[in-house]
């Protein structure tokens, strides 16, 4: 009889294209995502060596790190991002990628967001990408994870990546999901006890009921951010939900190979008795909206408590972290978080700029004004998310409150465009990553869910979101 694999052992083992003891495993990968900033260097590799992109037809491009969200109709402004641009339009073209979404067509946005929208990432798939935040396509099912440049170049040129097995992590959330909770939230309080090294060296599967409870795009709020767990990256085996969100998807099966593919993603659930490395359980009753006060996403608070004292911190180095991060916050020891002033509010990234986040932090604004003393930049994660949150009246809601609505990219999460956060103000960031001068140099970044980041935008200040529930 077979031993019991779970998800993770089951494709990677289905993938394996050689094994030898001692030596990174050849990988085969189904599905390349490719963008503008970590693809120059790898295709300038296949030049030198007078290789051809070996399945072109297994790679999908995108621009959207660097791209400009508010004018588009001109030529780029900025000379590094036009460069950039430039060549992936001629790299793309000279080793025959025509999967190409380049600005303005249907199909472009953030690349984490548009593989899943367009049924690209699949249950039971490998899938690789010079982006940390590959790890959000798990939330369908399949084995996603980031790659170097170098990494960038194997896949083009073979379909395959040299990797080691990384060890597996089983993390079991239960519970009951508070009001004002949302899949952020539940990330960083998970975070916030694993710390930023917690899964370092393993790949996290995620279960429970909470997990099932969730929406697919809840759910790549959550795989998304396994990264700043430390872990290689996160899956979560496809359910009923899954497919549904799947079906009728543009790069999705149809007719009989729909069924087909349904009956293979229903085989990658875990084994009942399936091992891992390590398991943890979570109860997630009883937390509220989560907010950092540090430069890290492990630095979290329930949004009404107070930051730490380095006093109460076990380890040393803890203390000195603290105190560093603080020093750079301009925030002190046992202060709370409600009530902090707020230049700037960020709703966006691969994290959290769904249509799903969009709704629910537009649910909150309806209606009313964004204070005056603060700048809020409201950023959809592709165009067909702009589209269908202009459809149903999402733009009009925050354009008339005072919010800038702008075109899809990557944008302010990580200042690679002109939405850069001035240095020392503060800015309130639905995105991943809270590390000094991400959002810009100096910049100061507090990491929260679109429902706080639209209650903190009406007051100008950090406002816990159930008071507008």
């Amino acid at each position: 009889m077979p031993r019991p694999k779970n998800i993770l052992e089951k494709i990677w083992d289905s993938h394996r294209v050689f094994q030898k003891e001692g030596y990174p495993d050849v990988l085969y990968i189904d599905a390349h995502f490719i963008h503008e900033v970590t693809s120059p260097q790898a295709f300038d590799v296949l030049r030198k060596k007078h290789l051809k992109v070996l399945r072109p037809e297994k790679t999908f491009a995108v621009a959207d790190h660097t791209v400009p969200t508010i004018d588009r109709k001109g030529p780029i402004k900025s000379a590094k991002s036009a460069r950039l641009i430039n060549a992936l339009i001629k790299n793309c073209r000279d080793f025959g990628v025509k999967n190409f979404f380049p600005l303005g067509h249907p199909y472009n946005g953030i690349v984490h967001v548009i593989g899943p929208e367009l049924g690209i990432s699949q249950p039971g798939m490998t899938i690789v990408c010079g982006d940390s935040h590959t790890s959000t396509h798990g939330a369908l099912g399949s084995l996603a994870f980031g790659i170097g440049t170098s990494e960038v170049a194997q896949v083009l040129s073979s379909q395959c990546v040299l990797q080691y097995r990384p060890k597996t992590m089983k993390l079991k959330i239960e519970g009951k999901i508070g009001r004002g909770v949302t899949a952020k939230d539940i990330v960083l309080y998970i975070i916030s006890k694993m710390s930023t090294s917690g899964a370092r060296g393993y790949f996290i599967e995620y279960a429970g009921t909470v997990i099932r409870s969730l929406s697919v795009e809840a759910r790549m709020t959550i795989a998304n951010m396994s990264i700043e767990a430390g872990a290689r990256g996160g899956i979560i085996s496809p359910d009923k939900k899954t497919f549904a969100f799947l079906k009728g998807k543009p790069f999705a099966p149809r007719g009989r190979d729909w069924g087909r593919a349904v009956n293979f993603w229903k085989a990658l659930e875990s084994d009942p008795e399936a091992r891992y490395d390590k398991e943890i359980n979570f109860d997630i009753s009883g937390i509220e909206p989560m907010i950092t006060y540090g430069t890290s996403p492990a630095m979290a608070v329930g949004i009404s408590g107070r930051i730490p004292r380095a006093k109460d911190l076990e380890a040393g180095e803890e203390r000195k972290a603290l105190k560093r991060a603080l020093k750079y916050m301009g925030f002190k020891e046992g202060e709370k978080m409600i009530g902090k002033k707020i230049d700037y509010i960020f709703i966006g990234s691969c994290t959290n700029s769904r249509l799903e986040d969009l709704l629910s932090a537009s649910g909150i604004i309806k209606g009313r004004r964004v204070s005056p003393n603060v700048n809020v930049l409201v950023v959809p994660g592709s165009n067909k998310v702009k589209k269908e949150a202009e459809k149903l009246g999402v733009d009009r809601i925050f354009i008339k409150a005072g919010c800038q609505w702008r075109h899809p990219g990557c944008s302010a999460c990580l200042a690679m465009n002109e939405d850069k956060i001035p240095t020392g103000k503060y800015c309130l960031s639905t995105s991943n990553r809270n590390f000094e001068g991400r959002q810009g140099p100096g910049a100061r970044t507090i990491l929260a869910s679109p429902l706080t980041a639209a209650a903190s935008a009406i007051k100008g200040e950090i406002t816990d979101p159930r008071e507008y529930l």
